[in-house]
């Protein structure tokens, strides 16, 4: 079986309020980009991966990840376009692991579950119950519906599928000219269910300065710090 991960880098990340990649910002010693690329790197389950950066990030993501074995691509001007990307450099593929390079605190058991799950039925992706009570409002911000809280999941990365399956939902969407901003909602749109991985809260997103701080506090917690 070969399986792909494909690591995304190539966002603006604005709100890190940095001039350069949030990727390139460190947390706990290292880099966000080599501590998410490490966790991938060590499993034995993972045959290659992709990063995709943008090309004024190439030279230093190369020199921060210069000991890991792993090949680049360009990103597109939206997420879609950047797995695609990726996408057109993969020959063979059994299944394919889609997860953001901002998410440098993600686990391998949460990795390994999402993988599985896929194996099992074509599609998954990792998420945490909500905590917080949902409002659906209209365009006056006005409550119009709370949810039953028990029925949500927010949903993160990695997101794992049959290839064979990813490729269909991409094609489709080409065909469709949609845009879709996460790769579950890509394959839902060709009618196939998508199963939830219950993963950890820890594994958040570095998007704000405040991230920063949050993940090393993590760090500190599970003592690699």
């Amino acid at each position: 079986m070969n399986n792909v991960a494909v690591i995304l880098g190539a966002g603006a990340g604005t709100r890190m309020k940095s001039e350069k990649s949030k990727l390139l910002l460190e947390i706990g010693g290292k880099t966000v980009i080599e501590r998410t690329v490490a966790v991938f790197s060590e499993l034995a389950e993972i045959d290659e991966i992709i990063v995709v950066c943008r090309e004024s990030d190439l030279e230093s993501f190369e020199n921060v990840l210069a000991d890991y074995d792993i090949s680049y691509c360009f990103g597109g001007e939206t997420r879609q376009e950047s797995v695609i990307n990726a996408v057109d450099t993969i020959d063979e593929c059994d299944y394919i692991l889609i997860h953001d390079g901002a998410r440098p605190l993600v686990t391998r058991e949460e990795i390994l579950r999402t993988l599985d799950k896929a194996i099992e039925t074509g599609a998954s992706a990792v998420g945490v119950p909500v905590k917080d009570t949902i409002k659906v409002v209209d365009k006056n911000k006005k409550i119009i519906d709370t949810p039953d809280r028990a029925s949500l999941i927010s949903i993160r990365t990695p997101q794992a599928f049959d290839f064979k399956l990813y490729l269909k939902a991409v094609n489709k969407a080409k065909a469709d000219k949609k845009d879709y901003t996460d790769d579950c909602q890509l394959v839902e749109s060709i009618g196939r269910d998508v199963y939830a991985v219950i993963g950890e809260y820890d594994n958040i997103k570095i998007t704000t300065p405040d991230d920063i701080i949050l993940g090393e506090g993590i760090l500190k917690m599970r003592g690699e710090q």
